[in-house]
């Protein structure tokens, strides 16, 4: 090979390794509001979630449940929430948020959901053929749930050239387990414009 290819070598080595792009990593707040790609998001679940909980916390059903039940804590149990938009949605996540929610105002018990209840019920099983017997936790002592929350996520796409528009709307309904009455219906909407800008040379 001969001096010149050599050195033009080299000089397209050096070009590829500086044009070639580097990756940076930087830990970031979660709280952090970050919309890469313009689809469903952390940030997108749990101020649904939250906004969701305070407004189905100030509706008068539970302070009718208070009156009814001589002031306690009305218990819920978050049910099935279908993902019925066009994008892929961490439902786990947003059932957490919903439960966190919950939890944190003070003023619902939420129970273990039927997957989590299986394991629990499997534990005490267990616990009657390999835990001492002062600390053996005893069946058909659980907490029925008074009301489940169950719910939807939809979106809508509109696209034309390089620009977006995504819709996405949130439904759930709090029904009281023993009646079948619906007590709550909750709506949340949250709209997206998303611009792809093309490079022109």
């Amino acid at each position: 090979m001969s001096h010149w290819s050599v050195m033009r070598l080299l000089v397209v080595m050096i070009i590829c390794a500086a044009c070639s792009p580097k990756k940076v990593v930087e830990r970031i707040d979660t709280d952090t509001i970050i919309d890469l790609s313009g689809r469903w998001n952390d940030t997108d679940s749990r101020q649904v979630s939250e906004a969701m909980i305070i407004d189905c916390l100030n509706h008068p059903w539970i302070t009718t449940h208070s009156t009814s039940s001589r002031g306690k804590k009305p218990v819920v149990i978050v049910g099935a929430i279908r993902n019925r938009s066009m994008e892929h949605v961490a439902i786990g996540t947003f059932i957490n948020d919903i439960e966190r929610a919950f939890i944190n105002s003070g003023r619902v018990s939420v129970v273990a959901s039927a997957v989590e209840r299986d394991e629990i019920r499997a534990e005490k099983e267990d616990q009657r053929g390999f835990a001492s017997l002062e600390t053996i936790k005893e069946m058909g002592l659980e907490r029925g749930a008074d009301y489940m929350m169950t719910g939807e996520i939809n979106s809508i796409e509109d696209r034309e050239g390089g620009t977006q528009v995504t819709y996405y709307q949130v439904d759930l309904t709090l029904t009281n387990i023993e009646t079948n009455e619906k007590i709550w219906l909750g709506q949340k909407k949250i709209k997206k414009l998303i611009e792809r800008k093309r490079i022109s040379f």
